[in-house]
């Protein structure tokens, strides 16, 4: 058995955790305290005081070949502009730097693949890739400004790319892996790329995907592609067209070894990231050089607390979402961190596979979703038992709400008691965190992302007239511009005004989110505005129904719809998933409608309840509820090929087709 290898026993560990549900609040332990960064809470006064003196000291930690003139310039909102007359360049501060001050031996990525095979890629090695690639980019023609596309899975070549295009001043836009190759055309012909970057295969739980076979079925009549840039991964079969495919190696290898970095503009293009696309035309979020890389470089060091010279820091999200934009490349490689990488699924080639990593490169901060989480605690907690997370200090969580219940268990089960956790919340837009704990000071509640990153400025108001709710429900805006913002969507500012900033005027930006704020200034984020199901006239939205009914003990994840209702206008249906091998039965169904009476009131218990063994979601772990109301109310599916698991929709229109026979 390892040091620090914990067993439980889950029905003596759900008693535990039933029991911790009414602890309040949870301080910063004493030793984490004592040797974090920020453990002054006057930090939040001095940065609200002087915000923007606050961004310009972080910016300041980065490296500038030209200072900037003024800090912001507020003078066409919502068009922002930050460190105006600033030059630098991200893939020196990122690579460079580091080299520079005797540190090209750190390792940049511990790479895991998932068959076993790995590799530790140093930052001397990240300095001379990225420079040949820039170099191999510049004689195919690209320069700066042209659009890159980059559609490659969790390997180092997916950050030598985006560094490389950084390096030269290229807009790169990468797309996520698990998108089918029509997301990947609909992407590169908005953007007009010139150049895509792709892989000749992906592994994915022990099958091979072959990528560039897809890629060339579709993306052939593109007129501004002109290269499609294939990297051996895999060793699969594909045809290259001559003229217009080159392999990753071999223009490596006939590149010239030196590219000095290219003085960019702060307000330069970075990169452009497209939203998913699920319920209307994709929007490309356009962010900038220096305000993006001086907001995804403070938050990383001050919210995960790093020291480059002894953390060993992992990111659980993929390069293709934002997360993996500023807290896998961008973040952790401005700041010298040593980072894991993995290229698998979470339970792939077994359910214990990310502890066995923790163990194997004694990570000592782990990020990852909640949602990712709950599928653990349905799995058991004798998988990360196996293990010794002992060199484990931070955790942390990103992408959706976390209920108390997985805040819990995470804390508890990963954690050992001992490790703060970050409850993060932002989005592609924001580029960076904006309301987190800071792990040295914040006294953290389950459940609540708690207050915002000094220097950024936010407000719950009401629907109407936007007037701020000192306590309770209401939309969650951003009242002051911030570094890392979008500065607009890409060829389309029109639409960038109409959707963030029309609501409430040009200075407060429309988040998207419902939120309230608690009696002790905390935020609790909800959702999206439009996840919220009126049942009689009550308002609710689905995250707290779903916090409700994960907080029975036998369940381990829950989705929510609405559905139409004769009497009720809509009626709550609720997809659930159970603990271990346990099959839902009226009893279960009776017990998890109490909870909800307990928890909310009795309107708000579900009318209909389907267990499921497993519910659909993106590879990123997003539960898509869209797929979810097509199959309750009997509509054709569209793609399911984005889905870690596209069997999960068969399986429960099965469970479905069987509870309507029975039900005739």
């Amino acid at each position: 058995m390892a040091t620090g290898h914990t067993t439980h026993d889950d029905e003596a560990l759900d008693r535990e955790l039933a029991g911790l549900l009414s602890v309040e609040r949870f301080d910063p332990p004493a030793e984490f305290r004592a040797s974090a960064t920020l453990n002054d809470p006057s930090v939040y006064a001095e940065a609200d005081r002087d915000w923007q003196g606050w961004w310009a000291s972080q910016a300041e930690k980065l490296h500038w070949f030209k200072k900037w003139d003024q800090v912001l310039d507020d003078s066409n909102p919502p068009f922002y502009k930050w460190f105006v007359g600033g030059k630098l360049n991200i893939s020196y501060n990122c690579v460079d730097r580091h080299v520079e001050a005797g540190n090209g031996g750190r390792v940049a990525y511990h790479w895991h693949g998932e068959e076993g095979d790995e590799r530790d890629i140093t930052y001397a090695d990240l300095h001379r890739d990225v420079q040949r690639f820039a170099n191999a980019l510049k004689d195919l023609g690209i320069k700066k400004g042209d659009v890159v596309g980059i559609y490659i899975g969790m390997i180092p070549e997916v950050a030598v790319a985006m560094l490389a295009c950084a390096r030269i001043g290229a807009v790169h836009n990468v797309v996520f892996g698990g998108f089918s190759a029509e997301s990947v055309r609909e992407r590169m012909e908005f953007s007009e790329a010139k150049a895509l970057i792709t892989v000749d295969g992906a592994a994915r739980k022990g099958k091979i995907a072959a990528v560039k076979e897809s890629v060339d079925a579709v993306m052939g009549d593109l007129p501004h592609l002109e290269h499609i840039i294939v990297v051996k991964a895999k060793g699969t079969e594909c045809q290259m067209k001559d003229g217009r495919d080159v392999w990753f190696h071999e223009i490596m290898e006939r590149a010239a070894p030196e590219c000095p970095a290219e003085e960019m503009d702060a307000e330069d293009p970075l990169f452009v990231l497209y939203t998913s696309g699920s319920t209307a035309k994709p929007k490309g979020i356009l962010h900038t050089t220096g305000g993006y890389l001086t907001g995804a470089s403070a938050t990383h060091r001050l919210v995960f607390d790093v020291k480059p010279e002894s953390d060993v820091y992992w990111c659980c999200a993929d390069v293709g979402w934002i997360t993996g934009h500023s807290y896998i490349v961008y973040g952790p490689l401005s700041n010298g961190v040593t980072s894991v990488m993995w290229e698998g699924a979470p339970d792939y080639p077994h359910k214990g596979i990310w502890w066995e990593l923790v163990e194997r490169y004694k990570a000592t901060i782990f990020y990852t979703a909640p949602t990712a989480i709950r599928a653990c605690i349905k799995w058991g907690s004798e998988h990360p038992g196996k293990f010794d997370l002992s060199s484990l200090r931070l955790l942390g969580t990103v992408g959706e709400p976390i209920n108390p219940k997985a805040w819990l268990w995470y804390h508890k089960v990963i954690g050992g008691g001992r490790c703060p956790i970050v409850d993060t919340w932002w989005q592609t837009e924001t580029g960076a965190i904006m309301i987190t704990p800071l792990p040295g000071i914040t006294s953290t509640k389950p459940g609540s992302a708690t207050q915002p990153f000094p220097g950024i400025s936010v407000d719950v108001v009401d629907e109407r007239e936007g007037k701020p709710i000192d306590e309770g429900q209401g939309l969650l805006v951003i009242k002051r511009p911030w570094p890392s913002m979008l500065r607009t969507l890409y060829k389309d500012d029109d639409r960038f005004v109409e959707v963030y900033w029309k609501k409430f005027g040009k200075e407060t930006y429309l988040v998207g989110d419902a939120a309230r704020r608690d009696k002790d200034g905390y935020y609790w984020v909800i959702g999206r505005i439009d996840d919220v199901v009126n049942v009689s006239g009550h308002r609710l939205s689905t995250a707290e129904v779903e916090s409700a009914i994960v907080a029975c003990e036998s369940v381990a994840e829950a989705a929510v719809i609405g559905q139409h209702d004769e009497d009720t206008g809509q009626a709550i249906t609720a997809f659930v998933t159970l603990q271990g091998d346990r099959q839902g039965t009226p009893e279960e169904e009776d017990l998890i409608r109490a909870g909800v009476a307990e928890r909310i009131g009795k309107f708000a218990r579900p009318k209909r309840i389907i267990f499921a063994d497993d519910l659909p979601k993106t590879r990123s772990g997003k539960i898509m509820r869209r797929l979810l109301r097509d199959i309750a109310e009997g509509r054709a599916l569209g793609d399911v090929t984005t889905l870690r698991d596209p069997t999960v929709m068969a399986a429960l229109e099965e469970k479905i087709k069987a509870e309507h026979a029975a039900e005739d």
